[in-house]
């Protein structure tokens, strides 16, 4: 018997150590097998023998967790908050810190809504809690991934960004662009993590090139290193605010939104506002990058050219499976955004999770001819998807429904009047500058599910619409561009080595300041326009 449970508490150290590594919650890239059609997963490659060794701040998290559940449901009394909604607040208190600490797995800590919210009272029975985890977007997400797990099983990503990058040319200016647009657009559907990590060997050969062509002068070579590199950290971390699974805090303030309001946010919808938004902070980065922070000497790449026509080369025509993934992707998108206002016109209960998740049951249908495989997809490659991701997901719409039912989300809402002074476009400013640089320190995904919530109410209080905020604080959870910890795409880079830590939180520091701003701006003035919200006064019926 304690052979098992110490098996399945390894394994379950792997499902956190997956889900950590993706794009702070992002889904972690199966590492594709060269020429073989396979994927490796890092969950196969854990030790279930291993015993867990616990940091000073696991440690402290392991005990601080239920301690703060104890002292909150047992001597906190606060005016006009019901026992539900304390034992709500107590239970999230405890839920945040083991995720905030990894004190255990983060999927593990994502399933305590099911166990503490019943047994406090909090809601009437479990299976309250447990519908949260089988949300629509989580479902969506799920079809997400089946499609990125295709791309990347087959390089079709890779195909996709060498046509990219040598469309954009061989200016060294031009190049860095070839790579952000390259790395943002297929982050806006696949990994950021997986994008960043099948970007960088490129972007390496590349800088190598170089400076084997530019030994005298090798110093030149230092800003287009940087650039090259922060450059492709950055496109993945922007390019997933322009989908709805192409960044988590994106998919959950989908499924939050319609958890609390009933209402959907379709794919074509929030592409409407994400796009120009990554669009032109994409534009503006690379401007920054190149011009101020990291100018280079060099204008043309010594041999650029023909190291991207030799990866590309290595890849050899698209395989009849590329071929039938590419179809599928194509379909897929195109019902994405055409679905409100032309499929349901055929098709009126279509929805964006049952065009995933159809996606990623024809990739599992279709034949493969290469490499001794029967199908693009099989059940040995699903087996790496980041169940983990999905738990946490579940475990953050539990959190939200536990603070509506219980009407913690309210009583919250009633202590910030204390803002209502302040002018809205501040408060805006304010929820930004918050999570983008609380996001530099901690999991960008862990930080907009607990923000959720407490900007719902927030917008109640103030008397304002609620997506402002949300979108505020769940946007600048993608934004954080100073620290290697901040994201995965960030640490890649910064493990490469040709990039120092001041060199990305000086570059960092600037960007960040840049977003508050430009999101701000884009809350205030784009997100009406295009939604035909009024953003001034809380949308009656919503209340409850």
């Amino acid at each position: 018997m304690g052979d098992v449970i110490q098996s399945l508490w390894g394994k379950m150290w792997g499902m956190h150590h997956k889900a950590k590594k993706t794009l702070m919650m992002s889904g972690d890239a199966p590492t594709p097998t060269a020429g073989t059609g396979t994927t490796k997963g890092k969950l196969n490659n854990v030790n279930p023998e291993k015993k867990p060794n616990y940091t000073k701040r696991q440690k402290a998290g392991l005990f601080l967790g239920p301690a703060l559940f104890l002292f909150i449901l047992l001597f906190l009394s606060p005016d006009g908050m019901s026992k539900g909604a304390l034992a709500v607040l107590a239970g999230t208190a405890w839920i945040a810190t083991w995720w905030i600490t990894e004190a255990v797995p983060i999927p593990v800590a994502s399933l305590l809504p099911i166990v503490l919210f019943p047994l406090t009272g909090a809601v009437d029975s479990a299976g309250a809690i447990t519908s949260a985890y089988a949300d629509p977007n989580i479902f969506l997400f799920m079809g997400g991934f089946m499609i990125a797990l295709a791309m990347e099983k087959w390089n079709l990503h890779k195909r996709i960004a060498m046509n990219i990058i040598l469309v954009m040319g061989t200016s060294t200016e031009r190049l860095i662009l070839g790579f952000m647009v390259s790395t943002g657009f297929l982050s806006m559907w696949i990994s950021n993590t997986a994008t960043a990590m099948m970007m960088m060997p490129i972007a390496l050969a590349v800088i190598y090139q170089v400076q084997d062509s530019m030994k005298e002068k090798k110093e030149q070579t230092t800003n287009f290193s940087k650039a090259i590199m922060l450059g492709i950290a950055y496109g993945a971390s922007i390019g997933g605010l322009g989908t709805l699974i192409g960044t988590p805090p994106n998919t959950i303030f989908a499924s939050v939104v319609k958890q609390l309001y009933g209402i959907e946010i379709s794919f074509a919808k929030w592409m409407m506002f994400g796009v120009p938004l990554a669009v032109i902070l994409l534009g503006a980065t690379w401007f920054y990058l190149v011009k101020v922070a990291f100018p280079t000497k060099i204008k043309e790449l010594p041999g650029g050219k023909q190291v991207i026509e030799k990866e590309k080369k290595a890849l050899g025509v698209p395989g009849f499976e590329e071929r039938l993934i590419f179809a599928v992707f194509v379909f897929t998108a195109f019902c994405w955004i055409t679905r409100t206002f032309i499929l349901t016109k055929f098709i009126p209960n279509l929805d964006d999770t049952i065009i995933a998740i159809l996606a990623g049951i024809i990739l599992f249908l279709l034949p493969a001819k290469s490499n001794g495989e029967t199908r693009i997809l099989a059940w040995a490659d699903a087996k790496n998807l980041p169940w983990g991701i999905l738990l946490l997901f579940g475990g953050g719409l539990a959190i939200a429904a536990g603070f509506k039912e219980t009407g913690l989300a309210a009583w919250i809402g009633e202590q910030l009047t204390v803002l209502q002074g302040v002018q809205f476009i501040i408060v805006v400013a304010m929820v930004t500058a918050l999570v983008i640089f609380l996001t530099e320190l901690t999991s960008n995904t862990a930080t907009a599910t607990m923000m959720f919530p407490i900007m719902a109410s927030l917008a109640l209080a103030l008397n304002v619409h609620p997506y402002s905020l949300m979108i505020a604080s769940g946007v600048a959870a993608s934004c954080a561009f100073m620290m290697p910890v901040a994201t995965p795409p960030n640490a890649i880079v910064f493990g490469s080595g040709m990039i120092k830590i001041g060199d990305m939180v000086k570059a960092g520091f600037w960007i960040n300041i840049f977003c508050i701003v430009f999101i701000t701006l884009m809350i205030y003035y784009a997100l009406p326009a295009v939604w035909g919200i009024d953003l001034t006064t809380f949308p009656d019926g919503l209340e409850g």
